[in-house]
């Protein structure tokens, strides 16, 4: 079966071009993901050379592609060479020549070398060290090989293009390896000898004669340090046997190079390429040691069963170290398998639902390492253990597997905190009823949960995932028990404040002073507070034109009161354009309960019968501005309607609000009816037919929850409104009719048609 091991997506392109391609760079940022859906941080005990290798949705964790191709052996190279040259190179110098863009010094030093022949590059380099020490010459003509290499292995390519007839070019000179071959023979200074040595091997690979690499490998290994350029040169013989189909071989090195060169584990892992389960059992018959057959399930369980690899580890090799992030890896999976979003169901619904999702293998072979205190670290199995039974609902023992771990793990701050989440977790999963006994146990977890980790958490650590699952834990506890407030106050629902009697007692709640110390950490975790719940009334009450009551709570919404309008709330203009009302120049500005002081007012002048036709119209400008059409919707907006650009946005309730024009038209009409000439009533029949306009357009639309699509294939473009038709058939001789006509082309064609 063609690739059977393969479940994790890789790049659709050879493992070989791994070692080859340029940098390629990450599509996201990261794993942030995780963050939010885990409990268990790999981090916390697994050395960080299997990082990358953690339960993902990128292609590595934490990094999305491999980039450090080039970059990967920079510090280790610098060090080595400085060590050799006896510091007589300073680091900064050292650095330019094996890491920056210094082939045209080193190319004029290397003349310098062989003829004597000085340019303004040698004069430079030899005020800064002495060309005529004999290490420094070797290290500059060394470097010289090394960078026409370089040329071949670092070609930038296109690795997303599947046109296989564009290939990189080859270094065809099989006499300029000869030279090396010699040179490394010739060599007596075992670091020069080490470092050629692996020339070599990299030349063969991107030489035309890539086989003559493993050839030469096989006749000089034995006398090569196993070093990490050993492994570097093995990983190249590996990805020799993979472009000659040698896939077993090739595998079964890649896992070697895993086992035994950290810094090349996201490489080999990578490279790793099973193309059939034949291949992979070659592989394994390969392998005449514990530490080779647990080298190629450590890499296999990174693609494929975790809990398979592990156990055939751990028969081979209980204290193996890649143990340790398969382990991850598999606890990571399990979490995957849980619905914690509770869906109305209750607290012990919830709980079946998530002991039925754990595989009962995973928790038998996990207990038994963890209980046969034969690992490297026994006090991660237990951790895991312990989370395990949790789920598992066996609380007790749980609390038994994170004593044990405690006892025996290293106290750095991320462990400690590690275990400290899942006690929470199991602690909080204990409870089926809350009572004021076992609220008590929860205090001190909730606050560090809610308000201290937010502020001051340890790096990697995964705690969001614990702070949501309890909130919803708590809401569904409060919802057994028929406590309407404390459900909503641990799991926000958006409609919760469309009914009045559940709006009311919020208020109650978040008023009173003697709440419990759980209902003072909810309220303080609500993200309502009581600013919002009395603005949101004002709102409601302005809809409604409840002038005097919308007062006296927006006078009790804090600082949301003195919010300011974008543009003037007042102002009517032909065209909707709320943009251009809020770049308009104001000569003053309105906040919100301004805005309502002076449409109390207004109406005022009205029932007194004062300038009745100003204040009319103005007082309809008002309240067309604060619905979905004007220029004011910052009016309506808040943390409990919410917000956005189309009444799409809005859940039914406030939708239906913030689209009624009906107010606003009844203070046109009555600035009509006290209009003194034709002027005037061409402009409150122009504003009356604006509110018939978006009155048809939400009947048609926003009230059917129409996409975008379903309105563009509609093929009705004009209608003849009742304004329209007044204006044209009464006040067409009109100064206003005449800006109407150059201002809204809607109109005009109407008019033409």
């Amino acid at each position: 079966m063609k690739k059977a091991f393969l479940k994790k997506l890789l790049i659709a392109f050879s493992a070989l071009a791994l070692l080859v391609y340029g940098t390629i760079y990450a599509c996201a940022d990261g794993d942030w993901g995780w963050s939010f859906d885990s409990n268990f941080t790999p981090e916390t005990f697994v050395d960080k050379s299997y990082s990358p290798l953690f339960l993902s949705t990128d292609v590595f964790y934490g990094i999305g592609f491999d980039t450090d191709h080039r970059t990967r052996f920079n510090s280790e190279n610098i060090k080595d060479w400085s060590t050799y040259l006896e510091g007589k190179i300073d680091e900064k110098d050292l650095t330019f020549f094996l890491t920056d863009s210094s082939s045209t010094d080193v190319a004029d030093l290397v003349v310098y070398f062989k003829k004597g022949k000085t340019t303004k590059w040698t004069e430079k380099w030899n005020k800064k060290f002495n060309l005529n020490d004999n290490k420094i010459k070797n290290f500059l003509m060394f470097l010289n090989d090394a960078q026409t290499v370089e040329t071949y292995s670092t070609q930038q390519f296109d690795s997303w293009n599947y046109d296989e007839t564009v290939k990189p070019e080859v270094l065809s000179d099989s006499n300029w390896i000869k030279l090396l071959v010699k040179k490394y023979s010739d060599t007596k200074d075992p670091f020069l000898k080490n470092r050629y040595w692996f020339l070599i091997v990299k030349a063969n690979f991107y030489s035309d004669k890539p086989a003559n690499g493993i050839t030469f490998f096989n006749q000089t290994e034995k006398s090569a340090p196993k070093n990490t350029l050993y492994y570097r040169a093995l990983a190249y013989v590996a990805g020799i046997e993979y472009k000659q189909k040698h896939y077993a071989k090739s595998n079964f090195l890649y896992s070697q190079v895993f086992d035994k060169c950290p810094t090349m584990r996201v490489v080999s892992a990578y490279c790793f390429h099973p193309q059939e389960q034949k291949d992979w059992k070659q592989s394994l018959a390969m392998a005449k040691t514990d530490d080779e057959k647990a080298a190629l399930w450590a890499i296999q369980g990174y693609y494929n069963d975790e809990e398979r690899a592990i156990a055939e580890i751990y028969k081979l090799q209980p204290k193996s170290q890649h143990l340790d992030y398969l382990l991850t890896r598999l606890i990571n999976n399990q979490e995957n398998k849980i619905d914690q979003s509770f869906k109305d169901k209750t607290v012990l619904e919830n709980k079946k639902r998530t002991k039925d999702s754990i595989q009962k293998s995973t928790i038998n072979l996990v207990t038994k390492i963890a209980e046969s205190d034969k690992t490297s670290k026994p006090y991660l199995w237990n951790v895991a253990a312990g989370y395990l039974e949790t789920l598992n609902g066996n609380f007790k023992q749980a609390d038994k597997n994170f004593i044990e771990a405690e006892n025996k793990m290293p106290k750095t701050p991320l462990a400690i905190d590690q275990v400290r989440l899942l006690r929470f977790v199991n602690n909080l999963s204990k409870i089926d009823q809350l009572n004021p006994e076992n609220e008590k146990t929860l205090l001190a977890d909730l606050s560090w949960l809610y308000f201290e980790l937010p502020k001051n958490a340890v790096e990697n650590f995964r705690y969001e995932n614990a702070s949501a699952w309890s909130k919803n834990y708590l809401a569904a506890l409060y919802r057994s028990q028929k406590n309407t407030v404390m459900t909503e106050i641990f799991n926000h629902e958006s409609n919760f404040y469309d009914n009045e009697k559940q709006l009311l007692n919020m208020k109650a709640f978040l008023s009173k002073a003697n709440k419990t110390e759980l209902e003072k950490i909810g309220a303080s975790t609500y993200e309502i507070k009581l600013a919002d719940i009395n603005y949101f009334q004002a709102v409601k009450a302005t809809f409604d034109n409840k002038i005097p009551e919308a007062i006296a709570f927006m006078k009790q919404s804090d600082k949301l009161q003195n919010t300011v309008f974008y543009g003037n709330p007042f102002l009517g203009n032909i065209k909707d354009c709320h943009d251009c009302d809020h770049q308009a120049a104001q000569k003053k500005k309105y906040t919100m309960l301004d805005f309502l002081t002076i449409i109390q007012k207004m109406q005022s002048d009205i029932a007194k019968k004062v300038d009745v036709y100003n204040n009319s119209l103005l007082l309809g400008h008002a309240f067309y501005n604060i619905t979905h059409f004007g220029n004011g919707r910052l009016f309506y907006e808040g943390n409990i309607a919410g917000s956005g650009s189309t009444p799409d946005f809005f859940r039914d309730p406030i939708r239906d609000m913030i689209t009624n024009c009906s107010l606003a038209k009844a203070y046109y009409e009555k600035a009509f009816s006290a209009a003194k000439n034709s002027e005037q009533r061409a402009k409150t029949q122009y504003m009356m037919a604006k509110c018939e306009r978006n009155d048809y357009y939400n009947k048609k639309y926003y009230s059917l929850n129409l996409s975008t699509w379903d309105i563009q294939d509609d093929q009705t473009n004009f209608i003849a409104w009742q304004g329209f038709q007044n204006i044209k058939a009464n006040y067409s001789k009109t100064k206003y009719y005449k800006e109407i006509i150059n201002e809204c082309g809607y109109f005009k064609t109407y008019v033409q048609k």
